[in-house]
């Protein structure tokens, strides 16, 4: 099995699916992750460009500790991320073409925010992108129709969840790779008054209530043709 996580900002996967990664790991499953935008605005007083690189260090770290095989950076600058961005299409398409997943994972098509919405369409125009063998130019076409999972939204906000992972043996995995997103975290605690770190748990709990489990993680697939697939693609 290969997995394809993809994320927009560095904590994003941390945040909503990390568990099911790590899980995915502990099955012998390779898994990849991929942050689209880096993240420079995310801070009242560090600077932008510094910002990207410290929280590319932190995606790295954290998606070590979770056993990801690679961590993908498509570093494109908070809200500038375009799913009709050529270049940006391109870099996702090679990111696909790189991990050749059986199953994506990305954020849903409804999310709170501009990034996050196009973030999930880049990942499904770049999965498309990567089986056009006249646009691939750096490695070789993989195919276009993948099967998609979108992960749940921020806080589970009207996302209606039609899979569950069962992350009890991975909750404390999830919240210390979290919380190697140090400047996050800590700014989000500072400048919000938001203990990201009890939130997370708080979430992971309330979806393990609606599955009769400690902790989970909540999904839902990318319903439209040809995406489904007849095997069971979450751990």
């Amino acid at each position: 099995m290969r997995v394809l996580a993809v994320g927009c900002h560095p904590d994003d996967l941390e945040i909503a699916c990390s568990g099911t990664l790590r899980k995915y790991v502990e099955q012998g499953a390779e898994v990849y992750m991929c942050h689209v935008a880096n993240g420079d605005q995310g801070h009242v007083i560090i600077e932008p460009e510094p910002l990207a690189r410290i929280r590319a260090g932190e995606a790295e770290r954290a998606g070590a500790y979770i056993g990801a095989k690679q961590v993908f950076n498509l570093n494109i600058s908070d809200m500038q991320v375009n799913s009709h961005d050529q270049a940006a299409i391109d870099a996702m398409a090679d990111v696909v073409r790189i991990a050749q997943p059986d199953v994506i994972i990305t954020h849903d098509d409804g999310d709170y925010m501009q990034d996050h919405v196009e973030t999930s369409r880049l990942a499904v125009n770049g999965a498309f992108m990567s089986g056009l063998p006249h646009r691939s130019v750096n490695y070789p076409a993989f195919q276009s129709f993948i099967p998609t999972f979108f992960m749940d939204t921020l806080a589970g906000v009207n996302f209606m969840p039609t899979h569950y992972v069962d992350i009890t043996g991975q909750i404390e995995r999830k919240l210390e790779a979290l919380a190697m997103h140090e400047s996050q975290i800590r700014w989000m605690l500072e400048h919000d008054g938001i203990d990201f770190v009890d939130m997370v748990r708080t979430c992971s709990k309330y979806r393990g209530f609606q599955c009769g489990v400690a902790y989970a993680e909540a999904f839902r697939p990318y319903n439209v043709y040809p995406r489904h697939s007849t095997k069971h693609l979450l751990p």
